[in-house]
């Protein structure tokens, strides 16, 4: 059971995708997500450790700022790619 809290814990702290999480710890990323639900699941049932509700996130009279950022796509000029544009490292 250490084993389980302390993955879940590194999941939460880290926030590493269960992959890598799999290879730290020597399991299956499919291993790793079964541990972090059953640990959620139980502090759940617990009841010790709840979110607030969205209606309590939400208030009325907030206002909101919102930052739109446009972000486009240059096109990079790259060097064409042939063979007498390879240097060749002599050792």
């Amino acid at each position: 059971m250490k084993t389980n809290r302390r993955v879940a814990l590194e999941y939460w702290r880290e926030y590493r995708s269960q992959f890598h999480m799999g290879v730290s710890w020597g399991l299956h990323e499919t291993t790793v997500g079964r541990i972090v639900r059953k640990v959620e699941d139980l502090l759940i049932k617990c009841g010790k450790f709840r979110l607030p509700s969205q209606r309590q996130l939400y208030q009325p009279g907030w206002e909101w700022k919102v930052l739109v950022v446009d972000v486009g796509e240059i096109e990079i000029e790259r060097p064409k790619k042939t063979r007498n544009a390879t240097t060749v490292a002599l050792q």
